[in-house]
């Protein structure tokens, strides 16, 4: 390309030197010329060499005529200015944003520049603020025993508080009987925000559980507001649980645990539930069933049950998943399925409705049969007390017979 540039110059400055050389023979030898016609000679050269030079510079790429690099090639560039530590722009805090490609200036002084940058930036903003999706089955990965075994609850903000059930959930594994380890596998699932906030403070293993359309931040009082759904809706991630391969122990957040509970779970069980009320045999279908202890392991019976158990939801409108699991059960589970429903001793796994009275055994105690927050914690604070106070007895090498503190607000 240069090469052109330089014929160009030697051509302007070949017309240049015939328009001297042709001037009048006595001009030029004229002794009153002699000295100007030297001078314009050397001009002349002088203008033709500088020509040469600026048009190969120009080329070689000083001038205007350089193409501009590619966009993301300035873009890369200039992020790595704005990077360094002792740059003033970085310093300052100032944003970058997408060079705009409208033609106008670098320093945006156009408005119409200004306020498409000011589009182009905003979407990265909007997308800084919003959660990155949960992979749901990772978090299983690391939160599962080496046999993919989960310990799993539900909360929502008003259950997650500060000082609330979370708080006196978690404490009860921390003074429990070999229960500190079960708090490495629980899964704590989140109903709103607010409470996958909480629960992110506190604990490594949060899921938000997005319902579109539905808020379940609010205290859900028994059939009322959204409770339904949102306890039928906690029912189908329990079956996505299963699918997904892990086989999970259920907790509610009202409950306090003492004891491992393994020990009393049968390894070939498949579905156990505890009982507001047990009549003596894990067998019955004359047991109350309580879904707010819960074992169920993956196998094709247990997610076949849960299949059925959501399609019967249509033939008990309006009723909660627990009433239909007991209508269900009592109908006896279709043969196909072939899955074993079973019930938890209230002697091992008690709440307010019923329970052991013998802190030796009791694995587990459940703010049951108790209407409203404040009650529950209440006397489920009063629990927790007991068995502290128990155990500092036990370590002393006292075994007298000791039990819960009975009446309370609503245990009994």
């Amino acid at each position: 390309m240069y090469s052109h540039s330089r014929h160009r110059a030697s051509a302007g400055c070949l017309k240049l030197l015939a328009l001297i050389t042709s001037l009048p023979h006595r001009v030029r030898t004229s002794g009153s010329m002699k000295s100007a016609t030297s001078f314009l000679l050397g001009a002349a050269l002088a203008t033709a060499f500088f020509l040469l030079y600026t048009s190969v510079r120009r080329d070689l790429g000083d001038g205007q005529a350089r193409s501009a690099p590619p966009r993301w090639t300035q873009q890369k560039v200039e992020d790595s200015v704005r990077a360094r530590p002792n740059n003033p722009e970085a310093i300052k805090g100032k944003k970058n944003v997408v060079t705009s490609t409208d033609g106008g200036g670098r320093d945006g002084s156009s408005s119409s520049v200004q306020q498409k940058r000011q589009q182009i930036a905003m979407p990265s903003q909007q997308q800084q603020k919003e959660k990155p999706q949960q992979d749901l089955a990772d978090l299983l990965r690391r939160a599962a025993t080496a046999d993919r075994t989960v310990l799993m609850t539900a909360l929502n903000e008003a259950w997650a508080a500060p000082g609330s059930f979370l708080d006196l959930f978690l404490e009860s594994f921390q003074h429990g009987e070999n229960t500190a380890y079960l708090v490495r596998h629980l899964l704590v699932v989140a109903m709103d925000q607010k409470a996958f906030d909480r629960c992110n403070a506190v604990h490594p293993f949060c899921y938000w559980f997005r319902v579109e359309g539905m808020d379940f931040a609010a205290e859900q009082k028994y059939m009322k507001g959204d409770y339904l759904e949102m306890m039928w809706n906690r029912n189908r991630f329990q079956q996505t649980i299963l699918e997904l391969g892990y086989t999970f122990l259920f907790t509610d957040v009202d409950i306090l645990w003492f004891r491992d509970p393994f020990p009393r779970i049968s390894p070939a069980a498949q579905l156990v539930m505890s009982s507001d009320f047990f009549v003596g045999d894990p067998n019955s279908v004359g047991n109350y069933p309580n879904g707010g202890l819960l074992y169920v392991r993956s196998c094709g019976a247990t997610i076949g049950f849960y299949k059925h158990w959501q399609s019967s939801r249509e033939r008990f409108p309006g009723m909660h998943e627990q009433y239909v699991f007991d209508k269900i059960v009592k109908e006896g589970v279709p043969p196909h399925l072939g899955t074993k429903v079973q019930f938890l001793d209230t002697n091992y796994f008690g709440g307010f409705c019923q329970h052991g009275k013998d802190l030796g055994k009791v694995c587990t105690m459940h703010a049951n049969c108790c209407v409203g927050l404040d009650n529950k914690l209440f006397d489920l604070k009063n629990v927790l007390q007991d068995w502290k106070t128990y155990k500092a007895r036990v370590a002393a090498g006292n075994t007298d017979h000791f039990t819960w503190r009975v009446p309370g607000r609503c245990i009994h």
